[in-house]
């Protein structure tokens, strides 16, 4: 990338974080999953750093999502896992490390269940976490969605010593678009056995 790119993606971060800092300040979170949802279509549709490419953005309509669904937010307690350091598949080929510090426990359609919960193994760090469901072999991205990323401003925060999950405000990685971008995918571990039916689809 050039200097000028450099910095249209230090813009893109930066207005991601202003998105999730006004999610996760709303009162009403219905109310605030449709303007995250507008807000990532305008940055989809005119960022220089958007995931699409310049020929999709022309005739771009809007991201696809599920209903929302007030039982999809969970709030998820953290118990300590045994550091492992991980190199996790990207979708270029390339593996990137992270380091697993927790697991998340939670209950989501009446079913207990967890997820890995990683940070990532270079200077300054970021909580990573990605899965997959059921509907990654038909209506969602089939190599995982995004919780979390707080590296690029995805942070929807705590509720005490809990970690927010809300799983409207999953989201398909950059590669999903454009196989140009590297993505990390969803390691083995960070498969659930159900079909969650919310958040972007395909």
């Amino acid at each position: 990338m050039d200097a000028r790119e450099y910095l249209d993606l230090a813009d893109w971060r930066r207005r991601v974080a202003v998105l999730y800092a006004s999610v996760r300040s709303g009162r009403d979170v219905e109310t605030t999953w449709h303007a995250w949802r507008d807000q990532r279509d305008l940055l989809f549709k005119q960022h220089p750093q958007s995931p699409l490419t310049v020929e999709t953005r022309a005739s771009f309509a809007g991201l696809r999502y599920f209903d929302y669904d007030p039982a999809a937010r969970v709030e998820a307690e953290l118990t300590d896992s045994a550091r492992e350091r991980l190199e996790i598949p990207v979708s270029t080929g390339e593996p990137m490390v992270f380091d697993r510090f927790a697991t998340a426990r939670f209950e989501l359609y009446g079913r207990g269940l967890s997820l890995d919960v990683y940070w990532l193994a270079v200077y300054g760090g970021g909580i990573f976490l990605p899965f997959r469901d059921s509907t990654s072999k038909s209506s969602t991205y089939g190599a995982g969605r995004y919780l979390l990323d707080t590296i690029k401003g995805a942070d929807l925060g705590t509720s005490g010593d809990r970690l927010v999950l809300d799983f409207n405000f999953s989201y398909n990685p950059s590669c999903s678009y454009d196989p140009r971008w590297a993505c990390p995918l969803a390691p083995p571990a960070n498969v659930l056995p159900v079909e969650i039916p919310a958040g972007e689809r395909i």
